[in-house]
C-alpha cells in the first residue's frame, strides 16, 4: 500500500511538473508571438517614419509655389508640403481669392508652427500681365523657387458644339493652358541658373480628360490634352538638365470643380458624386508631395489616379439609392 501511494505521489508530482512546464511553454510561445508582433509593428512604423523623415529632409529649405491654392487640390497640396517638412520650408500660395489664401496661411501656421513661412499672393493665372509681375514682386527671400505646382484650372459647362459659349472656351484655355505655360516660363529661368543645366521641379496637374475625351467636355478635355502635350515636350527639352517635369492626372475628385462647371449650382454638382466615393484633394496632394520628395534622380513622370469605382471618364460604378 505504501509503495502504491508513493508511486501515485511521484506520478502526481511529475504530472504537475509537466503541466506547469506546458503552461510555461505556452506562455513563452504567446509572449514570443506578442513580442514578434510588436517588433513587426515597430519595424513597420520605423520604416514609415524613416521614409517620411527622408522625404522631409529632401524638401527641407525648399521654396514652393502652388497655384490655385485657395481650395481643393491646391489647398491640400500646400498643407501636405507643410506637414511633410515642417521645420524649414517656404510656401508661396496663389489664387484669385486672397481672403481664402490668408486663412490657409493661418491654418498652416496653427498646425505646424513657424518653421513653414507662407506667403499668400493674389494671382489670376489667366492674366499674362499678373504672371509677368509675379516673380519681380516677390520678397527677396521667396524668389529662389525650387518647385512649381501648376494646379490652377477650371471647367465651365457641359454644352456640346455648336452650343458652347465662347466665353467658357476663352476662360478654360486662358487658365488651364496659357496660364500654366506662362507660369512655367516665369519660373523656369530661376531653375536654369543652377548647376548642371538647371535644377527644380515642375509638377503639372492634368486630368484623365486629357487622355480620354468625353461628350459634353470637349473644350476642357482639349485643354488638358494640351497640358499633356506641353508637359511631354518640356520634359524632352529639359532632358540634359536636373529639372524634373512631372504630370499627375486625377480621375474623379470631389472639389469645387463641379460647382464651377455647373455655374454655382451645388445640387447638380452633388449629383455627380451621388452613389460613389470620389477622390479627395488630400489624395492627390499626397501623390504630389511624394513625387516632389523623391531622390533627385527619380522622376515620377506620369501618374494616373482613379477612385476604386472608376475605370475611365465614362466607366464608373455607382450604387443605386
Amino acid at each position: 500500500m505504501y509503495c502504491f501511494r508513493s508511486y501515485s505521489r511521484v506520478i502526481g508530482n511529475l504530472a504537475q511538473h509537466y503541466a506547469q512546464r506546458s503552461i510555461n511553454l505556452r506562455s513563452s510561445a504567446l509572449a514570443f508571438q506578442y513580442n514578434n508582433s510588436i517588433a513587426q509593428l515597430t519595424a513597420k512604423s520605423y520604416i514609415r517614419r524613416t521614409m517620411a523623415t527622408a522625404m522631409g529632409k529632401r524638401l527641407e529649405g525648399k521654396t514652393i509655389v502652388v497655384t490655385g491654392a485657395s481650395s481643393g487640390i491646391g489647398k491640400s497640396t500646400a498643407k501636405e508640403f507643410a506637414r511633410t517638412s515642417p521645420k524649414n520650408l517656404k510656401l508661396i500660395i496663389t489664387a484669385r481669392r486672397i481672403d481664402a489664401l490668408k486663412q490657409l496661411a493661418q491654418d498652416i501656421k496653427e498646425e505646424v508652427g513657424d518653421g513653414v513661412k507662407v506667403l499668400p499672393v493674389q494671382l489670376d493665372v489667366s492674366s499674362p500681365e499678373q504672371i509677368n509681375n509675379f516673380v519681380p514682386s516677390l520678397p527677396e527671400e521667396f524668389r529662389d523657387i525650387d518647385i512649381l505646382v501648376n494646379n490652377a484650372g477650371l471647367v465651365r459647362g457641359i454644352a456640346r458644339a455648336p452650343e458652347i459659349d465662347p466665353k467658357d472656351t476663352d476662360i478654360m484655355f486662358s487658365t488651364n493652358v496659357t496660364g500654366l505655360i506662362n507660369m512655367t516660363q516665369a519660373i523656369l529661368p530661376i531653375f536654369k541658373k543652377r548647376d548642371e543645366g538647371g535644377r527644380g521641379d515642375i509638377i503639372n496637374i492634368g486630368s484623365i480628360a486629357g487622355r480620354e475625351p468625353y461628350p459634353g467636355g470637349s473644350i476642357y478635355c482639349a485643354t488638358k490634352a494640351a497640358v499633356r502635350s506641353f508637359t511631354d515636350a518640356l520634359r524632352k527639352e529639359l532632358i540634359a538638365t536636373r529639372i524634373r517635369v512631372i504630370e499627375i492626372d486625377p480621375g474623379q475628385v470631389e472639389t469645387e470643380f463641379s460647382v464651377v462647371r455647373f455655374y454655382g449650382d451645388k445640387s447638380k454638382a452633388d449629383a455627380v458624386y451621388a452613389g460613389c466615393e470620389p477622390l479627395t484633394g488630400d489624395d492627390i496632394a499626397e501623390v504630389v508631395v511624394f513625387a516632389a520628395g523623391r531622390r533627385e534622380n527619380v522622376v515620377i513622370a506620369d501618374t494616373l489616379i482613379f477612385p476604386q469605382h472608376q475605370a475611365s471618364p465614362s466607366a464608373m460604378y455607382k450604387k443605386s439609392s
